[in-house]
């Protein structure tokens, strides 16, 4: 997924022009084009490690590749590249349609749950209006850390006395929807499925072999491995009428070698496409028989976010990096190539569980709902105070859920810049109606400026507008001008002051009147 961002050019044939090369999101390179039908950039599938045996009246399809240019900077190649995949990629039934808000049980619990601390978290769940209970990694097999039962995708009878059925109708009568952790690529040692096939395993044979967080690889290029994770996880979806999935792939490959690709007279060289071709037919037959169930796409975070994927999971859990401060950047990042009804982001515990950080629940809620909102912490540990703020962010959120599922996104204020402590961003309705605006400040500045604008280039000059139920502005100055930032505290202006402290931020609500 490439994309060529170039700001006020006009091709013209013979000339030379200077390029961003975007890949994935992130700035890789600058390309040089002399001529349109000319450029210097190569794609395609690496030949290092690839090869592919053809034989007579054979046929090889190769991956799509994509590549999209705008005359109106990173913002304006957002945009393209938003709308491309909103209309040529996501699958046609997830596209536009709301996404539920989540309790997520991962840092709330981690492995140390049973059915009782489960239920009692998601019925706190309920009371603050969310909308999908995620039972999380730990629920199958003997799973008690990250070192064993993947592959076992059966329930683990100590944490669910009861059955899983009778759990999720527990659930379903709360009027909560189920959703539950797997992770299909991996296998480990100690698994039932390792013991009856060992050489199921991603693995050289008869070497020594790395296990990565304490797990192996399944050999995806084996349609016998993809029956048999079909069935298992056909199983659990039709006992729980579940109605979304975490899908995790949390070990890179190494020592690429597949037992069955020997068996079956094919080169070692196929094994990485046919790996992904193995991955799209367990999406496909999932897809196929459960169409409402809805796939959350995630490997160690956002590693799996790509084109191909996107068809059958349209949205990707974008890092597991959750702290709200290093998620402007991420998020930022990933909004250049994809749009925001696939972003997946979470309002999680502090002190943050990767960094460390202290930020405020508004902190962490008006950077996570730029996208499918969730949360993923113990609400056992928070304040009757702090329930509230959640029960009052969820009634707001469900609000512009629709403008934030459907809306075009804008970047105003970028934090990859130099020495940049302001970030800011906006999605529009269609009608430029009604536009919700993020503005985030990381430190807090000493003697700040009395009054700072934020200038919006996308609402109609001649409407006028109203921002935060307040003050009415036309279009044309809010162009121009901009609207006021929020004041921040400058030692003396206690009355006014909106904004206060480290980890800024506000959201702007502007409605055509």
């Amino acid at each position: 997924f490439f994309g060529l961002e170039a700001n006020n050019a006009t091709l013209v044939s013979g000339e030379t022009y200077g390029f961003n090369l975007i890949y994935s999101g992130n700035f890789i390179a600058q390309a040089e084009v002399d001529e349109w039908d000319r450029t210097r950039v190569m794609l395609g599938i690496h030949p290092k490690y690839f090869g592919w045996e053809l034989s007579e009246n054979d046929v090889f399809d190769t991956p799509e590749a994509m590549m999209s240019y705008s005359q109106e900077g990173l913002s304006g190649l957002s945009r393209e590249n938003a709308q491309f995949v909103e209309e040529h990629i996501i699958s046609p039934k997830w596209k536009g349609q709301p996404r539920p808000i989540v309790l997520n049980s991962w840092e709330a619990m981690y492995f140390d749950f049973d059915e009782n601390k489960l239920l009692d978290l998601a019925r706190q769940s309920k009371e603050l209006g969310m909308e999908c209970f995620v039972v999380d990694d730990g629920w199958f097999g003997h799973r008690d850390n990250d070192r064993s039962s993947l592959g076992d995708w059966f329930v683990d009878p100590k944490k669910f006395p009861s059955g899983i059925k009778n759990f999720a109708n527990k659930i379903e009568e709360m009027g909560l929807q189920l959703g539950i952790w797997f992770e299909p690529e991996m296998i480990s040692p100690d698994s039932k499925l390792y013991e009856q096939h060992p050489d199921w395993a991603v693995m050289h044979e008869g070497s020594r072999c790395s296990i990565g967080r304490g797990q192996y690889v399944l050999d995806f290029s084996n349609p016998e491995i993809i029956d048999n994770i079909y069935q298992q996880m056909k199983a659990i979806i039709e006992e729980t009428h579940l109605k979304y999935i975490k899908w995790d792939m949390n070990r890179n490959i190494t020592e690429a070698f597949s037992q069955y690709l020997k068996r079956e007279g094919k080169s070692q060289t196929e094994f990485f496409h046919r790996y992904i071709l193995g991955l799209y037919d367990l999406y496909e037959r999932l897809t196929h028989d459960f169409p409402d169930v809805l796939i959350e796409g995630c490997a160690g975070g956002g590693g799996r976010y790509d084109l191909g994927i996107l068809y059958y999971s349209p949205q990707i859990w974008v890092s597991d990096d959750s702290d709200a401060i290093e998620r402007l950047k991420i998020q930022f990042g990933t909004s250049l190539a994809y749009p925001m009804s696939s972003l997946s982001n979470h309002v999680s515990a502090i002190p943050n569980h990767q960094i460390d950080r202290i930020t405020s629940l508004d902190m962490r809620y008006n950077v996570a709902m730029f996208g499918a909102l969730g949360y993923e912490l113990d609400l056992n540990q928070l304040s009757e105070e702090e329930k509230e703020i959640i029960k009052k962010q969820v009634k707001d959120y469900k609000k512009y859920r629709t403008l934030i599922m459907n809306g075009t996104f804008h970047l105003l204020m970028s934090p990859f810049e130099k020495d940049k402590n302001e970030v800011s961003w906006a999605i529009v309705s269609q009608d430029q109606s009604e536009a919700l605006v993020g503005f985030y400040r990381v430190l807090a500045v000493a003697n700040s400026k009395p009054s700072e604008y934020l200038k919006l280039p996308f609402l109609k000059d001649h409407d006028l507008y109203e921002i935060d139920g307040e003050v009415i502005l036309s279009g044309e100055t809010i162009k121009n001008i901009g609207i006021i930032q929020p004041y921040q505290f400058n030692g003396a202006n206690h009355g006014t002051a909106k904004l206060k402290g480290d980890f800024q931020s506000h959201v702007f609500y502007i409605k055509k009147v």
